[in-house]
């Protein structure tokens, strides 16, 4: 069962930038360790300081295996200090999903 983890951010407004930079960092350490990057997101019209994050695993087991990898990863050791030490990050909340299967990476599975 493939299921993804819905991260939502509450992010200091005035620090964007600090946010986008965070997510870009992501961009290389998550798959590095085994996870499936779908994308993270800022605001764009509404809320100013709502973001989020998708992250994809084939499995339970398969996110435990990239915890594991993470914790020994230095950049994304560097990544979390950086968004502590700049608190641009306010508030954090974590959802499970499971994915509906024929729906998941559609885009890339149809022939244009």
């Amino acid at each position: 069962m493939a299921i993804t983890c819905f991260i939502r951010y509450q992010i200091d407004p005035f620090q964007r930038e600090a946010f986008e930079q965070y997510a870009q960092a992501w961009g290389r350490i998550i798959p590095r360790c085994g996870g499936n990057l779908i994308g993270y997101f800022l605001p764009h019209e509404g809320s100013n300081d709502e973001a989020c994050g998708l992250v994809g695993f084939d499995s339970l087991a398969a996110y435990e295996r990239y915890r594991a990898t993470l914790r020994t990863d230095a950049e994304g050791h560097a990544n979390f200090e950086f968004a502590r030490s700049r608190r641009f990050i306010v508030r954090e909340q974590r959802s499970w999903l499971q994915d509906v299967d024929s729906t998941r990476d559609l885009a890339r599975l149809v022939a244009p």
